[in-house]
């Protein structure tokens, strides 16, 4: 059943929001854990349908799983792992469980992973993980859809990343986990979810030094050196912006708990430049707020410390009724403009030349009936809602549901006026914080 929300704009945001654990990691989290022979446990796991999907591929893959929804935890027991192929069915449904390549590699040097195919937001091709596990000594052949790797045994060397790809980057230091010798990954990718994952071999008994610069340098070590460990993952750098948008957007005043700042500096510095303020509570806790109409800005997407690209699609609503005019230049995806028809049917004045984008600020946005198309374009268009005039239909919450846990329920707890629904249930649905996932078959 296709689900909805419907949103009465105009309502300003206050109260506090705690922030949940960095899909973005907690999803290769998952994926590192069968390189233990045991169990392994990962708390501050978010609810959401992509850890569905990763638990799926684990589980098909022979490890056992069990998700406690009530302490946010996932446990896994790699310890019969009973295939090396992950199946295109699941794989097609979410390009992070590409990173399984990488983790098979290096439990058992072999592995049969289906290629992820396309992307809404762009072409992210895989030749670096491809390249990168080649100069590690693989042997990789791709056929009817599969990348078929294989090798007699692994062993480290230098890799230059063309582009500081995360996937590339996360793939081949979980290859090099186990390798002979050492690795040294150059111009690799330096986000927070990089350090979480090196911070979490290195908690299972690996020897990686480097992650958050561009160069990460991984010491192989024998598998069987490798113990069960518990863990925790890193808040969710894009949540807490999403959150600090929308308080800004409908000039309000929030406390964001559960936040690491320094993820998100870039981000801040644009958000006080429109006229944001931005206070630090506690270490980890925020006061954001905004009492006037914000200035507009402009800002180039880039790489990790850069101006993150699944922020901008937020961003951009921002300045769709800022003073002013800003413009974004989108320089990691050709396609990442997906949200730009939609917010012009609520009266956004965007004009799209290729990569970049000129935004008028108008006086108001009104509300419309918009499609999510992807996954922080779906955020961006529920933000618009939340500062329009009158109401807004959010259609294709699935989107969404990768990468937002309760968000209706969050936003709803801040004062949004906010409802999941679906045309033949038209009434506010339980939220999915009352699901308990138990064992995933």
């Amino acid at each position: 059943m296709a689900e909805k929300y419907r949103i009465h704009g105009g309502e300003t945001l206050k109260g506090e929001v705690s922030i949940g654990g960095a899909k973005n990691s907690v999803l290769k989290l998952l994926a590192a854990t069968i390189l233990v022979k045991g169990t392994t446990k990962i708390y501050n796991v978010p609810h959401l349908t992509d850890v569905d999907i990763m638990l799926n591929v684990l589980s098909d893959l022979g490890a056992k799983c069990i998700y406690n929804r009530e302490e946010q935890s996932v446990t896994v027991d790699a310890v019969s792992m009973t295939s090396v192929t992950a199946k295109y069915e699941l794989v097609s449904k979410m390009r992070a469980s590409f990173i399984i390549l990488g983790a098979l590699m290096s439990r058992g040097r072999e592995a049969i992973v289906a290629l992820p195919g396309g992307c809404a937001i762009g072409e992210r091709r895989v030749d670096f993980h491809i390249k990168g596990l080649e100069a590690l000594g693989a042997k990789i052949k791709i056929e009817n859809g599969y990348v078929h790797a294989k090798a007699s045994k692994l062993v480290g060397t230098d890799i230059y990343l063309d582009i500081p790809s995360v996937g590339a980057t996360e793939n081949l230091m979980l290859a090099s986990v186990t390798a002979e010798g050492s690795t040294r990954i150059q111009n690799a990718a330096q986000e927070p979810e990089i350090v979480d994952l090196a911070n979490f071999l290195n908690t299972i008994g690996a020897d990686i030094t480097g992650a958050g610069t561009s160069e990460i340098v991984i010491n192989g070590v024998k598998q069987e050196s490798l113990h069960s460990a518990e863990y925790t993952t890193i808040p969710d750098r894009i949540e807490a912006g999403t959150f600090m948008a929308a308080v800004v957007g409908t000039r309000g005043k929030a406390i964001i708990k559960n936040v690491y700042p320094a993820h998100l500096t870039f981000f801040n510095d644009k958000l006080i430049k429109m006229g944001a303020s931005i206070k630090l509570v506690e270490p980890t806790t925020i006061e954001v707020s905004a009492k006037n109409r914000l200035n507009s800005i402009n800002f180039v997407t880039q790489p990790y410390p850069g101006f993150p690209t699944d922020l901008q699609a937020i961003a951009m609503t921002l300045l769709t009724v800022s003073n002013g005019v800003g413009i974004i230049t989108e320089s990691l995806y050709e396609n990442r403009f997906m949200q730009v028809p939609d917010l012009r049917r609520m009266g956004a004045d965007i004009h799209q030349d290729r990569n970049h984008a000129i935004i008028k600020g108008v006086k108001q946005l009104t509300g419309a009936t918009v499609v999510a198309s992807d996954l922080r374009a779906g955020a961006a268009l529920v933000i618009a809602g939340l500062m329009a005039n009158g109401e807004t239909i959010v259609e294709k919450l699935h989107h969404i549901d990768r990468g937002y846990e309760d968000f209706e329920y969050k936003l709803s707890n801040l004062g949004a006026k906010i409802v999941r629904y679906n045309d033949e249930i038209p009434a506010p649905q339980v939220s999915s914080s009352v699901i308990n996932r138990g064992e995933i078959s």
